[in-house]
């Protein structure tokens, strides 16, 4: 029986029990030698996100109509759009029906009353008014449709294109060259753009290997080996690895004959067929695909009208938010998640035009603006749904569809913009006293969460590096990317 024990023979006697260790030196490094292999293997191959900036949208546009001012033209007719349709935030405001869109007023008079107000008073009195959020996000997208409002492009040799003679597809191919080369030139081209060509099927494939080919040889030749930033090949309707396998080998054949740096031609691929959901073995083949590409692969897109074709579905329930696509949505995040491989949601068909042209009558525009705008809602529906889902990009087939596309993304984010504020900074100071007293803090997870809203708000362009440090983060910890590296940096 053991004595009575003093605290501190007490204290003596649990340090005891706590440091005796059974195995040995040696056979802890045995077994750590190979968990660390299977441990960098992982790592490898789920690295986490990509800290690069990630386009919010990509146009498509067929390559017969490409030019070296597209962006630029794209970006006048948006903002035609906009000005035309939504002269001001309140009538903006009303055609998403943005939150506090009931309070604002119809007339001229008011409206300029109440822009005056906003454009003057205080930032904490116009953010509690009814109408901050619709008057926030109309000029929000009214300076991004001014100076960048097409993100990304792709030269479409496919769908958009469509089957023509192998004689138009070659002059095309360099003709879109050309003007790529100009575009460079000039400073006139988008931030990210590339081609889509057409599918390595066994139909296709020679059709889509010489357009790749012509169109990248004479870009290197007109421009002396360089490529614009950011430039991608598409490849559609992917079934098999095999055809990523094919298209990466062509790759470094062009690399090697146009004396580009290896790995210098990226690749995107589209999920548009249930194969590339389910295999033929039972299994999701989408990461078999990215191995595939060793490594070329940033992208992978989901083509919303074919995939629901593959999936029987009726024209007229072929849409973005459709059960269907939702499945495949969540199986493609899951398969892909942290790999660092950016995903994009596909496009809305509606397009948001009026059926009249020319002089119009008043009735005339009534009818068009009503025509717009019921599109505009329901492009804005399926982005919103989108972003819910966890996919922060997606396709734009016009550029009046543009306002829709920036409308939701930053409406996204800014509905919940203060309160995310407040809720990061009270999570690092729960963190820090935890830390302090040596508490356990054990909501992670959710500060994570938070994290990423800044990211991908800051990414988008729905706020500025400025309002990010309202959190009383600095910028290098929010470019940490992990709330777990914020709190360990701070405890030091």
């Amino acid at each position: 029986m053991l004595p009575s024990a003093t605290p501190h023979f007490k204290l003596k006697l649990r340090l005891k029990l706590i440091m005796k260790l059974s195995i040995n030196t040696n056979k802890k490094s045995e077994v750590f030698a190979k968990l660390e292999q299977a441990n960098l293997q992982f790592r490898q191959l789920y690295p986490g996100d990509r800290p690069d900036r990630q386009p919010v949208h990509t146009v498509y546009g067929g390559a017969n109509l490409f030019k070296s001012n597209t962006a630029e033209s794209l970006g006048n007719k948006a903002l035609q759009a906009l000005l035309t349709y939504a002269p001001n935030f309140a009538i903006f405001g009303k055609a998403f029906q943005l939150r506090g869109h009931e309070s604002l007023p119809a007339d001229e008079k008011s409206v300029l009353e109440l822009t005056t107000y906003l454009d003057t008073c205080k930032p904490e009195e116009k953010r509690l008014h009814p109408g901050y959020l619709s008057y926030e996000i109309y000029n929000k997208v009214k300076a991004k449709l001014t100076q960048e409002a097409l993100e990304d492009f792709r030269i479409d040799f496919e769908d958009g294109f469509g089957n023509r003679s192998n004689k138009e597809e070659d002059e095309t191919a360099v003709q879109a060259a050309n003007e790529v080369a100009k575009g460079m030139k000039a400073g006139t081209l988008p931030p990210f753009i590339g081609i889509r060509i057409k599918a390595f099927t066994e139909e296709m494939k020679e059709r889509g290997l010489r357009t790749m080919d012509i169109f990248i040889s004479q870009l290197a030749t007109q421009t002396g080996g360089k490529l614009p930033d950011n430039f991608v090949v598409m490849l559609p309707k992917v079934t098999i690895p095999e055809q990523v396998t094919a298209l990466v080998e062509c790759f470094e054949a062009l690399e090697a004959a146009l004396n580009l740096s290896a790995n210098t031609l990226k690749m995107e691929m589209m999920v548009e067929t249930t194969q590339s959901i389910m295999s033929s073995e039972g299994t999701n083949p989408l990461l078999k695909f990215i191995k595939a590409s060793k490594g070329r692969c940033i992208a992978m897109h989901f083509g919303t009208y074919d995939y629901t074709a593959s999936c029987n579905i009726t024209a007229v329930y072929q849409e973005m938010d459709h059960p269907v696509c939702d499945f495949a949505h969540h199986v493609t995040k899951v398969a892909l998640a942290h790999t660092g491989i950016w995903l994009s949601d596909g496009a809305t068909n509606t397009m948001p035009i009026g059926p009249h042209r020319g002089e119009l009558t008043p009735a005339q525009m009534v009818e068009n603006t009503q025509v717009v705008h019921r599109a505009w809602k329901k492009g804005y529906d399926h982005i919103r749904h989108s972003l819910w889902n966890g996919y922060y990009q997606g396709w734009d087939l016009n550029p009046a569809q543009l306002p829709m596309r920036y409308a939701a993304v930053y409406a996204f984010f800014l509905e919940s913009y203060h309160d995310a504020v407040e809720r990061l900074k009270t999570f690092v100071e729960k963190a820090a006293r935890a830390t302090l007293i040596g508490d356990v803090f054990d909501d992670a997870a959710t500060g994570q969460g938070l994290l990423n809203y800044f990211l991908r708000a800051l990414n988008s362009g729905a706020i500025t590096e400025e309002e990010v440090l309202a959190t009383g983060l600095t910028l290098e910890e929010i470019r940490s990317r992990s709330f777990k590296k914020i709190l360990e940096g701070r405890k030091q």
